[in-house]
Order: structure tokens, then sequence, then C-alpha cells
């Protein structure tokens, strides 16, 4: 038989094995092998011995370790590898350079944010600065550092649970809206250590859902001051934030108005109503005349919905079996809506369903457009955030288990906008649009790959590049 060691091997392993024996007292075993292999005492004195003294245990141990590292490796090979079998190619790029246009969150979460004494309700991110707000059941809005993890102030002057938090409103302005069971919206300032600086009494039951509309709407005297809201009273009322006066009051829905969306342009409102529909309103027309579409394909409470922004178009519009997507300067040509029926349905704005997406496997509690426009992001009360990919028809790319209880809440944390402006020596200086700006050509949108999710189990959590 063919040795697999070297002759120098050789030697090594059979001076080890006599000083092995030698050392436990096995002298007759060790003499009648050396006698064999003709090692005479010249070539193995006793100083040697001593030298391959423990050499042959040393060796022993460390092929058992080394055994059980191989396999250790082999194992989280084959993980590594069903992940690169489950992966889309976008996402493997996306992963490799954090390509923001597909970078999609994935477990753990960067930060898991503790200080709420009951279930969240909502998140949003400051458009600026490194802030995010949550709300609560507790009655009230906490202010987070995202990016240390850190608690900086709690907001206390809603009564009973807070519905929903929303930052936006006049440029270099921002201003937070807070919604609560109370009955009443609140509005506070970032710039002045959030003082709450207005309360909007006005609707007759709880409401549910605030959002700031983005200037540009019609109305330009008025750009960036509307705020939307909803509520269990069945309307919608559109508010001035410099004034506190309600402006319009919209009736359809026949149940409570849980959701709201506005596009970017500020002309079109969306809103979801446990009457199972989702209505779309145009901003630019009378109240009597606002309501342009409903949406009826659900078969429970509709509890969210989402207007698709422009980069989605290309990839929605072939899953409606268009040959051309719709212009990006229409902001208004697709939206989501999810549901306790576990289904996402989404819609063209002339009220067709194009697509329905299950999996989720309770009721979907909010949804968010990938700011890249490929993928679409749900959570849902099954503990998960789901990615769906638009550009494979909506198949579900990756579950993330985002919490240990309902996953109440989901944001995106928004784009900021670069421009080109003048600077004072006629040069070109680096401005930045936020707040929902009118996105301009040569405007440059910086996406951040940023996600908030808030859940019962009281935790709000970050996820980030």
């Amino acid at each position: 038989m063919s040795s697999l060691l070297t002759s120098r091997q050789a030697e090594e392993l059979h001076k080890a094995l006599i000083a092995y024996l030698n050392s436990t007292g096995y002298t007759q075993s060790a003499q009648t092998i050396r006698d064999e292999l003709n090692i005479p005492e010249s070539s193995f004195d006793a100083a040697t011995a001593k030298r391959y003294e423990g050499l042959l245990e040393k060796k022993w141990t460390s092929v058992v370790r080394l055994q059980k590292k191989i396999m250790d490796l082999e194992a989280k090979a084959v993980t590594l590898q069903n992940e690169l079998d489950n992966a889309t190619p976008t996402s493997l790029a996306a992963r490799k350079n954090h390509d923001p246009a597909t970078w999609l969150p994935r477990a753990p979460a960067r930060h898991t944010l503790q200080s709420h004494r009951q279930p969240i309700t909502s998140v949003a991110f400051h458009p600026l600065f490194s802030s995010l707000a949550s709300g609560s059941e507790d009655c009230t809005i906490k202010i987070w550092d995202y990016e240390l993890g850190e608690l900086e102030r709690t907001l206390k002057s809603h009564t009973k649970a807070v519905l929903d938090v929303d930052f936006g409103g006049p440029r270099g302005n921002t201003l937070l809206a807070s919604c609560s069971s109370d009955l009443t919206i609140k509005l506070w300032d970032p710039a002045d250590e959030y003082k709450n600086i207005r309360t909007l009494p006005g609707h007759d039951h709880s409401v549910s859902c605030v959002r700031f509309i983005p200037s540009g709407a019609a109305g330009a005297p008025l750009s960036g001051n509307l705020l939307a809201s909803a509520s269990r009273d069945k309307t919608i009322r559109i508010w001035d934030v410099t004034t506190g006066y309600c402006l319009r009051t919209f009736r359809g829905h026949g149940e409570w108005v849980r959701s709201l969306s506005a596009t970017f342009d500020g002309r079109w409102l969306l809103s979801t109503s446990s009457d199972q529909t989702g209505r779309m309103w145009d901003l630019s027309q009378p109240d009597s005349n606002a309501l342009k579409q409903t949406f009826m394909a659900h078969e429970h409470v509709v509890e969210c919905c989402a207007f698709a922004p422009p980069s989605t178009y290309a990839n929605l519009s072939s899953l409606a079996g268009l040959k051309k997507p719709p212009p990006a300067s229409s902001s208004a040509e697709y939206l989501a809506t999810g549901g306790r029926d576990k289904l996402i349905k989404i819609f063209s704005t002339n009220g067709i369903c194009v697509k329905t997406l299950t999996g989720h496997d309770n009721w979907i509690r909010s949804l968010v457009f990938h700011p890249g426009g490929k993928y679409l992001l749900s959570c849902s009360d099954d503990k998960t955030i789901r990615c769906w990919d638009l550009s494979q028809e909506g198949k579900c790319v990756r579950v993330i288990e985002a919490a240990d209880h309902f996953v109440s809440c989901l944001r995106w944390a928004p784009s900021i906008y670069k421009e080109a402006v003048a600077d004072s020596g006629g040069g070109l200086a680096n401005g930045t649009l936020t707040n929902g700006a009118k996105k301009d050509e040569g405007v440059k949108e910086q996406i951040r790959c940023l996600v908030a999710c808030g859940s019962v189990d009281l935790n709000v959590r970050v996820f980030s590049a």
C-alpha cells in the first residue's frame, strides 16, 4: 500500500509514537517499534524523545477541533447556498453594493427601541434630521435618534391612544402632526423643542390617520400648509396648519375612515375605510365633485393604502398589460390597498384591480412602495414584513420576521432631493429640497436605506443598510 505521508512525515510520526509509548510507560512496545524501524539510539536520544513527547496528543486533538470547524462551515455554506438560491440577481447586487435602488431591509433590526408601555400604532421619519417619532396607545409620542438608537424626548398632551403621527408642513418649517382617540389633532414644532403649538378639534370620533399634503397642491398659496385627517366619524378633513382652520370636509365613506395617502404633487388623496372600499379624491375640485374613483375588491375592512410613485410605473404598467408606461410627470396612475382579508390589491386609478398579492397569514396593516420603484413592502399581524418584487409579477422575494407580536406600522424614510443652486459667487452650490418639494428635472433623488416598524410587542425597530 502506497503511503500517504512523505518519508520525513513518516519519520516524524514514528518518533512521536515512540515518545508517546515511552511517556505512558509502554517501554517494551516502544523498543519493539524502534527495532522494527531500525531507529538507532544516536538519532533518538533522551533530549529528542522529550521534544516529541505530547506531539501525538496535540495533533490528535487539533484534528478533532478542525473536524468540528469543517462541519460548522459546511452547515453555514448550506444556509448561504439556500439564501443564494432564493435570492434574485438584483437583491444580490443590493447586498453586495448596498445599491439604494434595490436595497431591502433584512433581520435583525439595527436598533430595537424600547420605552413605550402600550402597543405602538405609528412611526414617522423627520425629513431632514435623524429623528423618528412613534405614537402609542400609552397616549404618548416618543422622539428617537435612530442613528444612536436613543430616546430623545416624550411628548405628552393627548388624553387617549395616539393613533397616527406624520412629519411635514411648509417648506423650511417642518411640523409633527399627531391624532388620537381623544378626537383631536395636535401640531408640534420640532424647532422649538417639540412644543405643542396648536390643537385642532372638529372630528366627532377617533381620528385614525393624519397626513401632510405635499406642496404643489392646487390652491398654490396654501402649498405645504395642508394636513388631511381621517376619522371614525366617516369624514376626511383638510386643515390649514398655519391658522388651524378646517378648510374642507369630504363625506362619502359609509364607515370608519382608516388611512390616507397623498400624491407627491399634493393633487390627489386616497382613503380607505371599514366600508371595504378605497376612494380617490381630487383636491383641485370643489367638495361636491372631489370624489373621482371608488375601489371595490376587498371583502373586509381596508386597513391601509399607498399611491405608487412614478419610479414604479415601468413595472406596474407591464403588470397591467400595457406596452408603454405612463409619463413620470403623472402623479396618480397606480395604488395599492391592504385589508383584513389578508390581501394586497394593486389598482390602476381607473378602478381596475391589476394584481392581487397573497401570502400574509393575518390582517395587513401598512404598505410602502420602495422609492427605487421595484418593490412593495407590507407589514401584517402575522409578525412579518414582506417584500414583493413588482418586476416579477409581484412575487414575494423576502419575508422578514420583524417582531414578537403584530406589526402595526411601517415607514420608509423620505428621500432627500438635491439640486444645483447658484451661490452668491455666481457658481453652483448644493441645495437641498425636502418635505415633498416639487421634483423638477435636474433634481437628484437620494434614496435613504432606512425603514422603521412598530409592533404590539411595544418595540420600534429600525432597519438600515
